[in-house]
């Protein structure tokens, strides 16, 4: 069973139609929207300050969020797609971003709307990555800009597609899909 817990006062809170992977856990300060899923072995860990989440956000197996105490917080916006074994500590994510499996985003970095990270790469502490950018390596560089409308389609399908594989865990020992 998927592993919800509260701790300094704080209960996570998990929008409609959200799926909960089995061994997913969320602890604390954590608040995710609609349409999410939460896939297997991640960790969303709002023991220290908050994790704020969109909607329509798949967070993929392995994944793991947290932040530093009193200073950096997450918050990731609508549409937006973390790979396999990503860690985001205390950064802030934009609409229809995609951080691509293995990816290290550190406090108080920006990925901006629509931007690619490299699978791999190691965005340093306050980073600043502009909307339809892609940056990669380790650490992170700037490698060129995305067309907007290619960076939305497939962030828009990648969100649908995780959507849609949450759909097939129901009513099954998988996870949860909150009401």
């Amino acid at each position: 069973m998927s592993v919800i817990v509260p701790v300094r006062g704080f209960t996570p809170k998990i929008g409609r139609g959200t799926f909960v992977a089995a061994n997913a856990t969320v602890v604390g300060d954590v608040e995710i929207g609609d349409d999410c899923s939460l896939w297997f072995n991640t960790v969303l860990r709002g023991d220290v300050n908050s994790i704020r989440i969109g909607n329509r956000v798949n967070i993929q197996d392995g994944s793991v969020l947290h932040t530093l105490y009193e200073k950096s917080t997450i918050t990731i916006a609508d549409d937006v797609s973390i790979g396999h074994n990503v860690t985001l500590h205390g950064c802030h994510i934009g609409r229809l971003a995609l951080i691509g499996m293995g990816a290290i985003v550190m406090d108080d970095a920006e990925v901006g709307e629509g931007a690619l990270v490299a699978a791999g790469s190691v965005v340093l502490s306050r980073t600043k990555i502009g909307p339809n950018e892609m940056w990669g390596g380790a650490p992170a560089r700037f490698i060129k800009l995305v067309n907007p409308d290619q960076a939305r389609e497939l962030n828009q399908k990648i969100a649908r597609n995780y959507l849609m594989y949450s759909r097939w865990y129901e009513g099954g020992d998988g996870g949860i899909i909150t009401e």
